[in-house]
């Protein structure tokens, strides 16, 4: 009997060796005309201005934006399976997953109401 996750594990072997690859292949194909404009950071096309030590102050905004992202793609990582296996679950696991969702929506309005999603 075959080991049912050597199918894995050679989807990962491919996937690794595509990754090396191509970086491999940028490296050598890739121009090799090296400036400093190339070798600065990249700035959005804007020139970069020197910040205050320490990195200068960043809006609260942007991280409860992070924030919000991460705690709705952890809601689709527990929606997922629950759609999966809907059928074998019952009405109780149908029950937890309303609750999920509601203490989530509640979330989401309270930022809402606060004004988390404006952007200035």
């Amino acid at each position: 009997m075959s080991n049912p996750y050597v199918p894995l594990l050679f989807l990962l072997a491919i996937g690794g060796g595509f990754a090396v690859f191509s970086v491999f292949a940028a490296a050598i194909s890739g121009p090799k005309r090296y400036n400093r404009a190339k070798l600065d950071a990249y700035e959005c096309g804007i020139e970069p201005t020197p910040q205050a030590i320490g990195g200068g102050r960043v809006p609260i905004k942007y991280y409860l934006t992070a924030m919000l992202f991460i705690i709705f793609d952890i809601e689709s990582v527990f929606l997922y399976p629950f759609a999966v296996a809907f059928n074998q679950l019952g009405l109780f696991a149908l029950v937890e997953m309303v609750l999920f969702i509601l203490t989530v929506f509640v979330a989401y309005a309270y930022v809402w109401r606060r004004g988390g999603l404006e952007w200035d």
